[in-house]
């Protein structure tokens, strides 16, 4: 079976929405997506399960930032619909979004690099727990990312890139998101560092938060994912459950990497 033939059966009735059993999380429906006169997305349907890990793969311009802007509210679709939990929320700003659970990590490290691991930390804690209730979700914090706790007291530019990467996940786990959505984390970091990023999304898959992450390492994604879809030029090309798919990692590598050789990324 190629992948570019690979049928799709639906999860909803998007087509294109990974092969699985189980109820959708989040769905794109038919999404048209613009950034002024120039159109970005073309019908793109997908959809994450509860408690699963989806992989959006793409190379460079094929549309992936768009996707993920559309699913945390940062642009509105210009036609067809998003789904969370079966209920129509196209065009909802991205803050009431969070507030239902859908949680961004944007591409970057997005910490406080002149702060402290601790006062990194707890800069945000205490907007969301309040004077009170911040050491409490520090310590969860650290239970979470142990080493974080072993670096409390380090200036956070001054830790490698996956601490970094840690850090900014722990702060954005702040809400236990339903959804967290993920944009290239392992973007320019070692391969050792790598797998410490990934061992710290299946702890959080394990907590029962479902990920969608957009990923430039194919290998690396899927041993994670339990759904891939493919997009190329706004359009999904390739969507089905890992499971289903077999081992397609090597011949998705051109599809994902478009002209470049292997092991350089895509973003």
């Amino acid at each position: 079976m190629s992948p570019a033939a690979a049928a799709t059966p639906t999860v909803g009735s998007g087509p294109g929405v990974p092969s699985n059993d189980g109820a959708a999380l989040l769905e794109l429906r038919d999404v048209e997506a613009s950034y002024g006169p120039f159109r970005s997305l073309f019908g793109v349907s997908l959809g994450v399960r509860e408690r699963s890990v989806t992989t959006l793969l793409g190379a460079n311009g094929s549309g992936k930032t768009t996707v993920v802007r559309v699913c945390c509210g940062l642009l509105k679709p210009s036609s067809g619909q998003l789904l969370y939990q079966g209920k129509d929320i196209t065009g909802m700003r991205a803050y009431k979004m969070a507030r239902l659970g859908i949680v961004h990590a944007p591409e970057g490290r997005s910490v406080f690099s002149s702060l402290t691991v601790e006062e990194n930390l707890a800069l945000t804690f205490r907007q969301v727990f309040g004077r009170s209730g911040w050491r409490g979700a520090v310590k969860n914090a650290y239970e979470r990312f142990p080493r974080l706790g072993e670096r409390r007291k380090q200036v956070a530019g001054t830790l490698s890139g996956g601490e970094q990467r840690m850090l900014s996940l722990a702060r954005v786990l702040v809400h236990e998101p339903k959804l967290l959505i993920t944009d290239e984390l392992s973007l320019g970091l070692a391969p050792v560092i790598i797998d410490e990023v990934y061992e710290t999304l299946a702890t959080i898959r394990d907590s029962g938060t479902a990920l969608l992450i957009v990923e430039q390492h194919v290998h690396q994604a899927l041993t994670l994912a339990d759904d891939v879809v493919v997009v190329s030029k706004g359009r999904v090309t390739l969507s089905g459950a890992v499971a289903d798919l077999g081992d397609v990692s090597d011949r998705l590598l051109p599809a994902v990497q478009g002209d470049l050789p292997a092991g350089n990324g895509a973003g």
